[in-house]
């Protein structure tokens, strides 16, 4: 089968950071499905693990995080799914990738695709759409209000992959104010029209921006980039008890001392959790990618697709790792077919 991988970590801007490669099809085995891809997007995930992780020696290492695509084999454990369904999913970090024409992954953090969403629609959703749910419902459990704040988000980097669908959900399931944060035009007019209540210029001290606003002081921040520099800012604003979360890696490591003077929580969500450690509830990835299906062919969310960069080999993940490394894409950058 075809596939994208690397054989050693490098700048994306080397010849050969990312490879057009042929590896046997698997097998599918246990609660495994064999998946065969349709569409993938690129998350920074992708770009983290491409120049750092090292592959086993000789061997390639084939990332990609997001899929859309037919079920067309499955384990001897498996019952959620069967040959011929079409489903959406994120995968895992200590397994093969998406990248490649068929994968193997855990049913129980498979969803069923929306029915209303072409293949490249839907790859765009599953692992910014299970990094926002666990984030705002399972770590900051934002449906618990906090004791004299008030009943407002601030997400930062609300035009980014996880932030779109973070303004999404909050709207949709929520009676939160959302103030999302953005610093170009056409970033700050995607929150708008995602449903971003406010949208303030986290190029700026936002602490102030957000008291300007007249609300009273937030109750929850969620902080999906460079959280080492909107940390202090975001003990500034938070109400006494209030909840923070942060999905990113900070240059440097986080400094949690000043999160103790007003009782503030601190949560860091890494969605890959579950399936990595087999955690008894590890199937809760494929209940909410089923709400979150739900949801948009309700009509309540959509895809956060943004930009298609053809079909799935090295030199088109290439141009989607470069963007994503500029820090100026918005949405999802997605692939599809070989």
């Amino acid at each position: 089968m075809r596939a994208v991988g690397y054989l050693n970590p490098q700048p994306i801007t080397a010849e050969t950071s990312l490879l057009d490669i042929e590896l046997p099809v698997p097998v599918a085995t246990g609660h495994d499905l064999l998946v065969e891809i349709k569409a993938v997007s690129v998350n920074p995930v992708d770009t983290k693990v491409r120049k750092s992780a090292v592959p086993e020696d000789g061997q390639h290492r084939v990332l990609g995080f997001d899929a859309a695509g037919v079920v067309k084999a499955v384990g001897d454990k498996v019952s959620l799914f069967k040959p011929g369904d079409e489903v959406y999913y994120a995968g895992v970090i200590n397994r093969p990738g998406s990248n490649s024409e068929f994968q193997l992954v855990d049913e129980r953090i498979v969803g069923a695709k929306p029915k209303s969403l072409s293949f490249e629609e839907a790859a765009a959703l599953p692992l910014t759409a299970i990094t926002a749910y666990e984030t705002l419902f399972d770590r900051l459990d934002i449906n618990e209000p906090v004791s004299g704040g008030a009943n407002a988000i601030v997400i930062i980097g609300g035009a980014g992959g996880v932030g779109s669908i973070a303004i999404q959900l909050v709207r949709q399931l929520t009676d939160l104010t959302v103030i999302a944060t953005a610093s170009r035009p056409e970033t700050k007019e995607w929150a708008k029209e995602l449903g971003a209540h406010h949208v303030i210029d986290h190029s700026q001290p936002i602490a102030k921006q957000v008291e300007a606003l007249g609300i009273g002081a937030p109750s929850f921040v969620f902080s999906t980039t460079q959280s080492d520099l909107h940390g202090g800012e975001s003990v500034t604003l938070l109400a006494p008890q209030g909840r923070f979360a942060l999905i990113d890696d900070p240059k440097g490591g986080f400094d949690v001392m000043p999160f103790k003077r007003k009782c503030l929580s601190v949560h860091w969500e890494m969605m890959f959790a579950r399936a990595v450690f087999q955690t008894p509830d590890m199937i809760e990835q494929h209940k909410l990618l089923s709400h979150v299906a739900e949801l948009v062919d309700a009509g309540k969310i959509k895809t956060t697709l943004t930009e298609t960069y053809g079909s799935i080999n090295a030199a088109n993940m290439k141009k989607a790792h470069a963007l994503i490394e500029s820090g100026t894409a918005k949405g999802k950058i997605v692939l599809s077919g070989f």
